[in-house]
């Protein structure tokens, strides 16, 4: 081959190579995106469901046939057909062959996406049984999980601002360094929540809402949320600044109610659930809204954390039309119950409702369905209440409820503990000549009160017992206590044995105008030596109505509430000792009780206690036609701190606290070295002390100051316009002439004589 040739074709070759590195050198990832086929084309008609049940291959088939018949009651019906070994087209559920078990979710398989996107929005969150199922599309799971993205970055086509922001702690109130205790006042149109400072100073903790002051408000029961009612609905406010409400739509609400735990959120409405109607006909059913199913109903119950409807009741049946021939106003007022209708059990695992005279239904949460799919079928019974404490129960796993049923024929009244869910009755007693069971059980749950009202011959009631159940002791012991009057109030003491009690000899005595009744107040205790109740003091002759226990034990409030002509308030300290005492209070129990002191609160309507125990706060209310709105807080011994009169105020409420975490040997160790910290105490209140007067001073001298300057200017201005009227200068008056002497003189008789002279 010619050498020209040779070189001509290597000069190509390396031309060729060069265009090559350049061809590779091209960005085709513009052309790549916009030809690219996605792999999961054609899988939009698939949805993934998470947390289903795991079950083994004997459960497989009874699964499958459960999940259609939920997933076609939702909206979102399956239509693939059956295949021999159990399974369906439609339905694939992964399985762990090593354990012989599925694996807790499954794929579903929709005609079309758009078929699909309908059992979406259907499906997703959907309670079954214990278990709330979770959807997802197919692709977007594997989409998420091929983002190409490094920590930190945000995924391409997102919003900049799409980091999550940190939320505001629920109990951040917890943490004051103070230890103070919140409390909200609503008064006309302003909720406020303040604060209590030291000597009951309100100070503002956050911004008044105006929304919040619409019908009422309340707290849940450890302190979590803020609730407000609207004419739409209620509203849960919550966090340090009480932002971002959870909204619950039940128009026409008036009452609510939370579960212990406050997981779940009960509603009620006096007018009758009406359905909601989405404005997109074919659009899926909102789990946060009333369905066709729920008309007509008119107890709501909710979960919290999520919103979600969990299932609507029916409100308290109407009586039965009266005989044939009886005139419905000699007939006895019908028996209703008390609000709440449905009663949490204390750990939020049931919830219990009684339809009197026939059953209690128990419903497992978070599914509400009937526990073992039928209530508990009990003839007669009227009223029932949960145990406070689910660890009494023989094998302590159990939570317990006391119920009673009223005499029948020959059949004696009977008051019962069940054992809930296996539902062994754990203990009874019968009662004879009954009109009314009220159950108190004592907030630990160790003790039970079944106060009976019995009939005399002409059947009024004229005389009550009280029948003490010792819940926490072996086979569970009964004391009974007879009375000589009718008990009107009972309370037990928090965290204690002891228990006081309101009672009459004239129940059904309506007194006229500006009569006040004559009321005795018992305290009961235990006695150290023989192990059972006995009276510690009886106070007679008093006008007491209302009885309040501090939350810690040992004080308690006596008042007279409800009478137009007395208003009293006393305070008692049960456990008062000095050295004289101590030694009187062995033979004389009742002795170390003492009176702290008194006051008074002109048409007071309601009394609370702060969760500390060292504030009670008395109101007027204008929900209770008071004649003189307001609330007056008061601390423990009866020293009024705060008084305010307010013009249409309503509602006082302190924040409740949920219990303390400190296990009981830190408790302990506390209450041992109460010296050392109230010294420490001491020292804080003197310095907040030193600095209030400080600032008190400081105060004072700025404003003589403000007046010294205002008044040399005035004078200044004063010599000018008399010099420019041609007067004289007012005359400087010197300090010595400026005083003034002034002498008294006291003439007082010492001796006085009077003589008579005779001419």
């Amino acid at each position: 081959m010619p050498v020209a040739v040779q070189e001509n074709q290597a000069g190509s070759s390396k031309v060729n190579g060069r265009e090559e590195e350049e061809d590779l050198d091209i960005d085709y990832s513009e052309i790549e995106e916009k030809y690219a086929v996605s792999p999961l084309d054609g899988f939009d008609n698939v949805l993934v469901i998470d947390n289903v049940p795991i079950v083994d291959e004997s459960k497989k088939k009874k699964l499958f046939d459960r999940l259609r018949s939920t997933f076609a009651k939702a909206g979102a019906p399956l239509s693939g057909k059956e295949n021999e070994d159990g399974s369906y087209s439609d339905m694939e559920m992964p399985w762990d062959s090593q354990k012989g078990e599925s694996k807790g979710y499954m794929f579903l398989t929709y005609p079309s996406a758009e078929t699909a996107t309908q059992a979406l929005r259907s499906l997703d969150q959907l309670l079954f049984g214990k278990n709330r199922l979770y959807v997802n599309r197919f692709g977007e799971i594997e989409r998420y999980a091929s983002l190409t993205i490094e920590e930190g970055d945000t995924p391409k086509n997102w919003p900049a601002d799409s980091q999550p922001s940190e939320k505001e702690h629920l109990r951040s109130w917890l943490a004051d360094p103070a230890g103070r205790d919140q409390f909200a006042t609503f008064r006309d149109t302003t909720v406020e929540i303040n604060w209590c400072g030291r000597n009951a100073v309100a100070e503002r903790a956050v911004e008044p809402n105006p929304k919040w002051a619409e019908l009422f408000v309340a707290w849940s029961p450890l302190g979590t949320y803020f609730t407000t009612l609207h004419r739409m609905g209620v509203a849960l406010w919550q966090g340090k600044s009480f932002s971002e409400p959870h909204r619950f739509t039940h128009p026409g609400v008036r009452l609510v109610d939370f579960s212990p735990c406050e997981n779940y959120l009960v509603t009620f409405a006096p007018e009758p659930i009406v359905a909601h109607v989405p404005a997109d006909a074919d659009a899926a059913p909102d789990p946060r809204r009333f369905s066709p199913e729920d008309e007509g109903n008119h107890i709501a119950v909710w979960e919290v954390k999520t919103g979600l409807l969990l299932r609507t009741f029916p409100g308290e049946a109407p009586p039965p039309p009266p005989p044939a021939g009886v005139d419905p106003k000699d007939l006895p007022a019908p028996r209703k119950l008390a609000w709440p209708l449905l009663r949490w059990s204390p750990d939020d695992k049931y919830v219990a409702r009684c339809l009197m005279g026939s059953q209690i239904s128990v419903y497992e949460a978070p599914n509400m369905g009937l526990l073992d799919k039928k209530s508990i079928k009990i003839d007669g019974v009227l009223d029932f209440e949960w145990c406070p404490d689910r660890d009494l129960s023989p094998n302590g796993k159990e939570n317990m409820i006391a119920f009673w049923t009223p005499e029948v024929e020959n059949q004696p009244a009977r008051v019962s503990l069940m054992a809930v869910p296996s539902r062994k009755i754990l203990r009874q007693k019968n009662l004879f000549n009954v009109a009314d069971v009220k159950l108190h059980w004592q907030d630990q749950g160790s003790y039970l009160c079944c106060k009976v009202d019995r009939l005399n011959r002409s059947k009024k009631v004229n005389q009550s017992n009280l029948e003490l159940f010792r819940v926490k002791e072996k086979d569970y012991p009964i004391e009974a206590i007879e009375l000589k009057e009718v008990c009107t109030q009972f309370a037990w003491e928090p965290k204690g044995s002891r228990f006081a009690m309101v009672t009459t000899n004239e129940p059904n005595v309506v007194l006229p105008p500006g009569q006040l009744p004559k009321n005795n107040v018992d305290i009961y205790h235990i006695d150290a030596k023989k192990g059972d109740y006995r009276l510690l003091r009886r106070l007679d002759n008093r006008s007491i109505n209302t009885i309040r226990w501090s939350p810690k034990g040992r004080f308690i409030v006596l008042a007279t509430i409800g009478l137009s002509i007395k208003h009293d308030l006393e305070f008692w300290d049960v456990d008062f000792s000095t050295d004289d005492k101590a030694q009187k209070s062995e033979t004389d129990p009742g002795s170390s009780m003492t009176l702290l002191g008194t006051g008074e609160h002109y048409g007071m309507s309601e009394i609370a206690w702060d969760p500390s125990g060292r504030y009670l706060a008395s109101e007027a209310s204008a929900f209770r036609n008071s004649p003189e709105p307001g609330y007056t807080i008061w601390d423990f011994k009866g020293q009024d701190l705060s008084r305010n009169q307010l013009d249409k105020f309503k509602q006082f409420l302190w924040r409740p606290r949920p219990a303390t975490l400190l296990p009981k040997d830190e408790q302990k160790k506390i209450r041992k070295n109460l010296r050392e910290y109230s010294k420490r105490f001491d020292e804080e209140d003197a310095a907040e002390e030193s600095n209030v007067s400080a600032e008190l001073i400081a105060h004072r001298r700025r404003l003589i100051d403000e007046w010294n300057a205002w008044r040399a200017k005035r004078t200044k201005d004063l010599e000018a316009e008399r010099k420019k009227a041609g007067l004289a200068a007012a005359p400087v008056v010197k300090a010595d002439e400026e005083r003034e002497t002034v002498e008294e003189w006291v003439e007082e008789i010492i001796d006085e004589t009077e003589e008579v002279v005779i001419s």
